[in-house]
Parts: structure tokens; sequence; C-alpha cells
């Protein structure tokens, strides 16, 4: 079976999505499906090499567009129309030219999210292809009554399948007059083999970080991150080591403070491969998203190599994170602070979140979960 996975972003590009979609084109490679992926090339992720075309496994067929924009779809993904617009019409060109001599290879066109699914409806129009979507968010600024919902329904309506990655994304769209029988449910899933626990000081030594109790973040550098949130409670906290590792319009804000205070470490940006010796590095990760965050990857990965979460009690997080393996809280500066210096103090509690992390991954983040996607190839 042919699948065509349409998507803005991709790897090398940084992100949970594109953590996802690798493992996702892995496992659909290792099934035996031909996979064809038309996106662009990196443009949340500065300065990083990419190829144009690309053969990964032995099916995986990669196109990639060259595009624009450092940043720009952070400033423009609060307002629905300027980013359908930055995203949308190339990739809908290039995806077209591409099935004009490819429809024959493919059975099923796969879109990742609102944009690609306008591309992907068109497509399904013209080629008569089966069409299913994968929502990977909580859409903030959809209006219901306005344009944007309007757009919203009319391409959910159309396909075949509407996978949502959470309840929280189940639960917004079927708000939104989305048919009901059409909203199904899918999870991320990580390599339990690839992130796993490792020795502690190993870690640090190997990163060059003091071996002292460990805060880390990793994601998006934005602003609803809670980034600047973190940053203060790291201010007061100032016995304690916190790491930030990603990539995004606040890094020059992280290098600028990670200059002024010992305790508060800029790591950059960290390819998704590389990630679990940070991970390790750590005593807790810490996600202060101050929005409703669809399912929050980087907490899988974390609890995987047994490193349990302080977060916010929104979205799909709740979903996931029970309290066997995280702490999940109003994110605050008091609050964050208090449960964070807890936690740092109380090693009895800290243990038994530890303790019950690895367990909790190999049952729950498995790369089963995959076939609550395939089953809708069929």
């Amino acid at each position: 079976m042919g699948v065509l996975i349409l998507t803005p972003f991709f790897s090398p590009n940084i992100g949970g999505v594109e953590s996802h979609l690798d493992n996702l084109v892995s496992i659909l490679d290792e099934k035996g499906y031909s996979v064809f992926v038309q996106t662009y090339s990196p443009i949340t992720t500065e300065n990083t090499p990419w190829k144009k075309n690309e053969l990964i496994g032995n099916n995986i067929k990669i196109n990639r567009y060259r595009w624009f924009g450092k940043y720009l779809f952070h400033k423009l993904e609060n307002y629905p129309v300027l980013d359908f617009l930055y995203l949308t019409p190339y990739l809908f060109i290039r995806s077209f030219y591409f099935m004009i001599t490819n429809a024959p290879k493919i059975d099923i066109i796969h879109a990742q999210g609102l944009n690609a699914g306008i591309i992907g409806i068109a497509l399904k129009f013209i080629f008569r292809k089966r069409f299913i979507i994968s929502l990977h968010a909580v859409y903030a600024n959809i209006n219901k009554n306005g344009f944007s919902g309007f757009a919203t329904r009319l391409i959910l309506n159309n396909a075949a399948v509407v996978l949502g990655m959470s309840k929280a994304v189940i639960n917004q769209f079927a708000q939104y007059g989305i048919k009901k029988n059409l909203l199904n449910e899918y999870r991320y899933w990580v390599d339990t083999e690839h992130f796993k626990p490792m020795d502690l000081k190993e870690a640090r030594k190997n990163l060059n970080i003091e071996d002292r109790f460990t805060v880390l973040f990793v994601g998006r550098l934005i602003t609803i991150k809670g980034i600047k949130l973190l940053v203060e409670v790291a201010k007061e906290l100032k016995h304690l080591q916190f790491l930030f590792v990603g990539t995004g319009p606040l890094e020059d804000f992280l290098k600028s403070t990670s200059k002024q205070f010992s305790n508060i470490h800029f790591l950059g940006k960290v390819q998704n491969t590389d990630l679990p010796i940070y991970y390790n590095s750590a005593d807790l990760l810490c996600i202060p998203s101050l929005y409703e965050e669809a399912l929050g990857r980087v907490t899988l990965e974390a609890v995987a190599c047994g490193i349990p979460v302080v977060g916010s009690n929104k979205g799909g997080i709740l979903e996931v994170m029970t309290k066997e393996i995280s702490v999940l809280v109003q994110p605050t500066q008091k609050i964050l602070k208090e449960t964070i210096s807890k936690l740092s103090k109380d090693q009895s509690e800290l243990k038994i979140l530890k303790g019950n992390c690895r367990p909790h991954a190999l049952k729950f983040f498995s790369k089963d979960s995959i076939k609550l996607i395939t089953k809708h190839y069929l």
C-alpha cells in the first residue's frame, strides 16, 4: 500500500510532530508500506542541513521543497488566514505535480494538520484517493462561528477519518460540527529501546554539567511554552540547576539569562535522537505550558528514560501523565517553585516517581499504538 504523507514540518526540522512522523514512516516502512513524504525544508529550525530528495530505509521517499521564514510560523500561527497563505499554496502546487506522475503508487493520503488537510482534500477529489487527517494540537485561534470554523468543518467532514492525538483534541473538534463517526483517537509512542535509563552521573559528565539536582526543559522556545515563567522560578531556586534545550524566538533571551545566572544553562537545539542523554542528566522534566497542550511528546520520552514530570495541568498532558509518574499543577511561578523545591528535598517521593516511570512507559508508550492509525488505512 502506498501512503502519501503531507506535512509542512518534517525532520530535520525539530519538534514533537516531526519526531512522531519519523517514528510513523519508519514503522510503516518496516511493515511493508511504500511511504512518500511531501514537505518543506526546515522552517522553524535555523541553520539545519537538509536534503531535497532522500530515500530512507527500504521504501521511504521524501521530497523537501525549499521554503523561507526564520520563526515566521511562530508569528503567524495565531492568524489562521495568514498561516494558511504561508504554509499551504506552495506545498499544494508541489504535491499536485508530484501526484500527476505518482498517483498510481498512492492508495491513501494522510495529511498532518489542518493546512496539510486542505491540500489533502483537493488531491482526494482530483485523484480519487482515500483521505485521512491527523490533528496534533488543540487549536486556540479557530472561531467556531467564523470563516476559520467553516473551513475547519469543510476539511474534516471531507476526510474518511479524523485522528486526534488526545481526548482534548477530539473534544475540541466534536464541538465544531464535525461528524462524530469521523473522530477517532490515536496516541504518540516512543522507541523505548532508544529512550531508556542511563547512569545519571555519567550522563552529566558527558554533557559537562554539574552533578547537582537538575530540572530540564525541552521544547520550542516560545512564550506560551512557559519559558519565561520557568526562568523566574530558576532565579529563585539558585541552588538548583536548570537546563533549557530547544530552538525558537526566545533563544537570545535564554542566552542572555544564562550569562547572568550561573544555575541557568541554555544548551541550544538538540536532535531528537540525541535527547536520551539530556533526559538522563536531569532529576525532573518541567513542561510549564501556558496553553492547552495537545499532549507534549517530550513527557513520554522523559518518562521512558525514567524521569518524572512536573507540568501544567492543561490539555492532553493530563491524559498521559498520571500521578504515579508526574506532578501536574497550575502553571504559576509560586506553585511551580514550591513543587520543584519540594521534590528536590523529598528524595523518597522523587524515588517513588522515578521507579514508576519506566514500567509505565513500557506499558503505555509502545509502538503498538501505530495500530490506532494503520487500521484506518484500509
